[in-house]
């Protein structure tokens, strides 16, 4: 039998279906308050190299997750954010309403 062990970093990428590279360890935001709290998590996880943000509409927290990228000097096109949807927002178009209000945070 093979064993396979998988040393994770914050280098380490899973390559997607587009070919895009995102990072495989990231930070989640879960239950951090909205405001100064989850500013100051972010802001950290940046400066220590994490790109990877996980938030979700839910937490109430996603306005300060795009402040404190907007506000870490790192291109956004190097940092990645994924978020979660409430059921509510199921369904095509209700998906993208709620994609948009979630870029608009």
């Amino acid at each position: 039998m093979t064993h396979f062990i998988m040393l994770l970093t914050l280098e380490s990428r899973a390559k997607l279906n587009n070919g895009i590279e995102i990072p495989r360890l990231g930070i989640g935001v879960y239950q951090s308050p909205p405001g100064e709290i989850t500013l100051r998590a972010v802001r950290y996880a940046f400066e220590i190299g994490y790109r990877h943000i996980d938030t979700a509409e839910l937490y109430g927290n996603e306005k300060d997750v795009g402040r404190a990228v907007q506000e870490s000097g790192i291109r956004r096109d190097d940092v990645f954010i994924t978020t979660k949807f409430w059921n509510s927002h199921q369904g095509y178009d209700s998906t993208l309403y709620a994609c948009e209000e979630a870029y608009d945070a």
